[in-house]
């Protein structure tokens, strides 16, 4: 006995060891993202003061019918707080916020005293008394640091240079950084007024270098930013477990502080703890008990053996389930694009990349949607249905695009082609692909999320109104990503369906188009090719293309300037009318707007929703814009940078001269078309997605694009 006990012993801890001597470190981080409030949502957060939840926002302070002055409220999350250091290591957390929000009523240009972001003791609590100037921070004399339950750092953003703090006087509005005081440690001063209306702020604490930094942008199409930073030691100022949120104060000025949507997450890895294995020293020997030093090695040797025999067989597992994993990727690979070309004879190509977006594994995707959860839907199409998630890996909110893999042979092609071009683009108004998963019978795209979702929204649904500043933003923000596309690329890039509702929106209304699964690479000396099938929406498809079959970048153009009117006249390009004996029933927006440019009235055209406010000449510069790139001869279309030249000239004169009545166009015979296709089979699809990351519901084929253009002679110089 005494031999075979060190044997067992031995085996046993080195069993043990082998499984256990690396324990993943527990992850103590707090991410969450609203891109919006709606009801569910209160449960999450603490409200204070005068502050109130509304479904769509937040008001931090009152917004009540006696009056709003001399108000103080505060809002934080409060499902849990956050770890901002860890007392066991002295790890100090990084985290990233970015937010959404409104300051002032519309059309008064009245002052009251600000917001802050803050981070404070949890649960959070509202100083009592406190005066406006304090923006629910402290209610402690300007020359008192907070501390105790009472300590805070805040990025605020103060709309009044009050004398008692010592904050900037150049102008009235400023940023700043406070460390347990109202007496900003860092500050930035603003233009008069620039902290009103909407506007976007993103604040980001490093830990490696201690420096807390903020960057904000105005909103309404002000198109501006400033940016602030300062080294903050959190660990010094603030308690192990903290609260964020908001405050907000007035005084007897009275002003709205609206928090429109907010994007929070913080890491903070604790240290991975090795466990060394234990020396266990043989046991005594018993008493008569002779050969004890070879009992001893005898042990050791099986227990050596055995944990050979252990190490090679947990080896021999892990590299068979490495094996097994590549063969089915590889199986799943070869079933998305291994075995089909497309319509046109191109060879689809294999999708794995070494670099830009990753494949995610199935289940970290059904984590993410909270297994693909009915309230995290946010619309669906032909080919599937797009869900809200939240990769807690990457600490990222993502929009996933799920495919059903039974769909239809087009769905395979369309998630082959979004990967195969959108992964090799980089544009700042193009929508980013972080990745694709396909298995479990499914299809999968993980895009970045667009917290104001797609334009179409806005343009005629319930979404927020677009001013006219936003939406020559927007135009100007789809032309940018057009013109990279077309001629700032190594290849010409067709996009094949530009409308509305592939146009997403960002957290300060920016425009990125998305979208790429009709999108094809065309070299640039290639001319104007056929196609064996149209692709597009109706009422933005280049007519010659549902004609001719022929496509090319002019068909983008043209979509492009059936979205410039759509934008500027607030209408649909295609629209039954009540009386069905005018013009067949139907309305057609380009064939309008070019009827009443003839007739020199060109801004009746203009959104009745803009109610006149807007600047005319830009309105006219875009719908002169829209006509150009929509006009039926695609040889009289601009190119994409002749038409950015016109939308973003300041010259009130330089405008492209166009027929006073739309020109009839003169189109060649139609292509010779494969066996077994007549012109009556070549047909239009049309994407019926609510959510803005469109899926499709009929079948297309490749496009083809030409280079650059000679129809910038079209642009001629008027002079009144």
């Amino acid at each position: 006995m005494a031999g075979i006990t060190p044997t067992v012993t031995c085996a046993i801890l080195l069993l043990i060891f082998s499984v256990c001597c690396r324990l993943p470190p527990p992850a103590a981080s707090l991410s969450f993202n609203y891109p919006a409030f709606s009801s569910q949502d209160q449960k999450d957060f603490r409200i204070e003061g005068d502050a109130s939840f509304s479904v769509g926002w937040i008001d931090i302070s009152a917004n009540r019918y006696d009056g709003i002055g001399k108000s103080q409220g505060r809002v934080s999350y409060n499902a849990r707080p956050m770890l901002l250091w860890d007392k066991a290591t002295g790890e100090v957390a990084s985290f990233t916020t970015r937010f959404s929000f409104a300051i002032g009523i519309p059309d008064i240009d009245n002052k009251g005293k600000g917001m802050a972001f803050f981070l404070a003791g949890y649960p959070s609590l509202l100083p009592d008394d406190s005066y406006g100037y304090d923006i629910g921070l402290t209610n402690q004399s300007t020359d008192a640091t907070a501390a105790g339950d009472s300590r805070f750092v805040a990025v605020e953003f103060d709309t009044f240079n009050d004398t008692q703090v010592s904050d900037p006087d150049a102008t009235y509005d400023h940023v700043g950084i406070d460390v347990n005081s109202v007496r900003s440690l860092a500050t930035k001063s603003l233009p008069n007024f620039s902290l009103m209306g909407n506007m976007s702020a993103l604040v980001e604490y490093d830990n490696i270098s201690s420096v807390l930094a903020l960057t904000l942008w105005l909103g309404d199409g002000r198109n501006q930013n400033y940016s602030l930073s300062s080294k903050v030691d959190l660990k010094s100022a603030l308690p192990e477990q903290v609260a964020v949120g908001f405050s907000a104060g007035t005084s007897a000025a009275e002003e709205l502080h609206r928090l429109r949507s907010w994007y929070f997450n913080s890491t903070l890895e604790p240290k991975v703890v090795v466990v060394a294995p234990p020396v266990v020293a043989p046991p005594p020997p018993s008493p008569g008990t002779h050969g004890t030093g070879t009992g001893v090695i005898a042990g050791a040797s099986a227990g050596a053996t055995l944990f050979l025999v252990l190490l090679v067989a947990t080896t021999a597992i892990l590299l068979r389930r490495r094996r097994s994993k590549k063969k089915r990727e590889a199986e799943e690979d070869a079933d998305m694009v291994g075995s089909e070309d497309d319509e046109d004879g191109e060879p689809m190509l294999e999708i794995g990349m070494e670099t830009g977006p990753r494949r995610f594994p199935y289940h970290e995707l059904v984590e993410a949607t909270r297994n693909f959860a009915a309230e995290e839907k946010l619309g669906q199409g032909g080919f599937g249905a797009v869900y809200r998630g939240n990769l807690k890996q990457l600490g990222l909110p993502v929009a996933i695009k799920r495919f059903s893999k039974d769909s239809s042979m087009q769905g395979k092609k369309e998630y082959a082609s979004e990967i195969k071009v959108i992964s090799r683009l980089g544009h700042r108004n193009l929508v980013q692909l972080i990745g694709w998963c396909h298995g479990r019978n499914e299809l999968l795209l993980v895009y970045e999320l667009m917290p104001n979702r797609s334009l179409d929204i806005h343009l005629h649904g319930n979404g927020t109104f677009l001013t006219w500043p936003m939406r020559m933003k927007i135009v100007l923000g789809v032309g940018s990503a057009l013109l990279y596309l077309h001629e700032e690329w190594e290849q010409c890039v067709i996009h094949r369906d530009i409308k509305p509702s592939n146009v997403m929106l960002d957290e300060s209304f920016g425009a990125k188009l998305g979208d790429f699964g009709l999108a094809r690479f065309i070299d640039h000396a290639v001319g104007m090719q056929t196609m064996t099938a149209v692709s597009g929406t109706p009422g933005y498809v280049d007519p010659e293309c549902m004609i001719t079959g022929r496509a090319s970048a002019e068909s983008d153009v043209y979509s492009f300037g059936v979205l410039l009117l759509e934008v500027a006249c607030g209408r649909r390009p295609l629209s039954l009318l009540q009386n069905k004996a005018e013009n067949g029933g139907l309305f057609r927006l380009v064939e309008w707007v070019w009827d009443l440019y003839g007739r020199g009235a060109l801004l009746d055209a203009a959104a009745e929703r803009l109610n006149g406010d807007y600047d005319r000449a830009e309105v006219e510069r875009v719908m002169v814009a829209g006509l150009w790139c929509a006009h039926p001869d695609p040889s009289a279309r601009p190119s994409m940078r002749a038409a950015m030249a016109v939308l973003q000239s300041k010259e009130p004169n330089q405008l492209p001269v166009l027929p006073a009545t739309k020109p009839v166009p003169m189109y060649a015979p139609l292509m010779a078309l494969p066996s077994g296709l007549s012109s009556s089979s070549v047909s239009v699809t049309r994407s019926t997605s609510a959510s803005g990351y469109a899926t499709h519901t009929s079948s297309s084929s490749d496009v083809s694009s030409t280079g650059s253009k000679v129809s910038s002679s079209l642009l001629k110089h008027q002079h009144s």
